[in-house]
């Protein structure tokens, strides 16, 4: 179950011309099948999965970002002028802008006439409506669009271009395993200088530094907690807490390596740990254990569910989880559909990129929270994290 090492340093970057085309063919295919004559994207992970434009821009939420597919040819981008130069680096070569923002129209008309040109003044628009979309554009402007098209019908395209992300190309797996790599590297060194009198904040710097040295190109998302014979809560920024002899500690890790990302925990344990903790530990592990054995084609997110549940509390009448879930989809969002929920029915399938995380409550209020990422291969799983300790290391 040991994966290969990957080295973020010799993943070439980006993706071929031949991968958009492929993507986009099957997208294409998709909307004849279902009658969608025309789809607009609004949100980075698409945009960037169709065209390949790539920029950390999207943080400002100044501006607006459109691109539209047609059921042939090639995507058209409807952008700010400040993004035409980026734009025209990739294989999208019918770029339209306007300068951006703008008083009174930013970019409502030149999207509406591009839509109209493209589709015609009666069509099918698709547009991401469900679990895990959102629009990005403001609300106004969306319905002054709406107005616009008034003749045509908006249809949800969700399932359709979900299904497609969620099943990664061979390039896309190693950008994702790179950084699995990389995170691993940092774990497996932390245990050489986490030291007792350093406070969460100052320790989850250094781990932030860590994974750039192994070769990250960011640390996006990092959380956890350093707590007293066990943590309650791991979404909260580190504090000034320092870490005591006893304490428990979780760092759960999104790391991304050109733009994809990583996501695994690990757990340690300064000096001692006690026994619930202990135990606690190893049943999470056996869990994910059991979910590994069991991941392959034709197995469900709910069989994956139902199985690290069983693990987790044997006796248990009722399918239930205190997070809702107990693993995702991963690549280029930390988190992707599907999840692995007791009602999640999604059909496991070869290039498939999850997290397990199972967690279980104990003691006093405590928690205990393990994840690994694995790819679905044709006759199983596949560990793209360096398997975690089955007992909880001790520092």
């Amino acid at each position: 179950m040991v994966t290969q090492i990957t080295d973020p340093e010799i993943i070439q970057r980006g993706f071929t011309t031949e991968e958009f085309i492929q993507r986009t063919d099957h997208l294409q295919q998709q909307m004849l099948a279902q009658d969608v004559d025309i789809v607009l994207f609004t949100t980075e992970p698409e945009v960037r999965y169709y065209s390949g434009f790539f920029t950390q821009f999207w943080q400002s939420p100044t501006r607006p970002w459109f691109l539209l597919l047609a059921q042939t040819g090639a995507p058209v981008a409807v952008i700010p002028s400040i993004g035409e130069t980026l734009m025209s680096q990739t294989w999208v070569q019918d770029i339209r802008c306007w300068s951006a923002p703008a008083e009174t129209d930013d970019g409502v008309s030149l999207l509406t006439d591009t839509i109209i040109e493209l589709a015609g003044n009666r069509a099918r628009l698709g547009l991401l409506q469900g679990r895990e979309s959102c629009l990005r554009m403001p609300l106004a402007d969306y319905k002054r669009l709406c107005a616009n098209l008034a003749d045509y019908s908006i249809v949800d395209v969700t399932d359709m271009v979900q299904a497609q992300r969620q099943v990664k190309s061979a390039a896309e797996i190693l950008k994702i395993s790179a950084a699995c790599q990389a995170a691993g590297r940092a774990f497996a060194g932390l245990p050489q200088w986490a030291r007792t009198g350093m406070t969460e904040r100052s320790l989850f710097q250094r781990f932030k530094l860590k994974c750039m040295d192994h070769g990250v190109d960011d640390v996006s998302f990092l959380v956890g907690a350093a707590c007293a014979a066990g943590y309650d809560d791991i979404i909260a920024p580190p504090g000034e807490h320092k870490i005591a002899d006893g304490d428990i500690l979780i760092l759960d890790t999104g790391c991304v390596v050109d733009g994809y990302f990583c996501d695994f925990d690990r757990n340690f344990a300064f000096s001692r740990v006690d026994q619930q903790t202990a135990d606690a530990y190893r049943i999470t592990h056996e869990s994910v254990d059991a979910a590994l054995a069991l991941a392959r084609p034709g197995v469900t997110c709910a069989d994956l569910f139902h199985a690290m549940q069983k693990v987790l509390d044997p006796r248990a009448e009722s399918a239930s989880s205190s997070v809702g879930r107990m693993g995702h989809g991963l690549g280029m969002q930390l988190t992707e559909s599907p999840s692995i929920t007791a009602y999640d029915q999604t059909v496991m399938q070869p290039g498939m990129v999850m997290t397990l995380e199972p967690g279980l409550a104990y003691g006093d209020g405590r928690m205990m929270v393990h994840e690994e990422n694995i790819v679905i291969c044709e006759h199983g799983a596949r560990l793209l994290t360096q398997r975690a300790e089955p007992e909880i290391v001790v520092i």
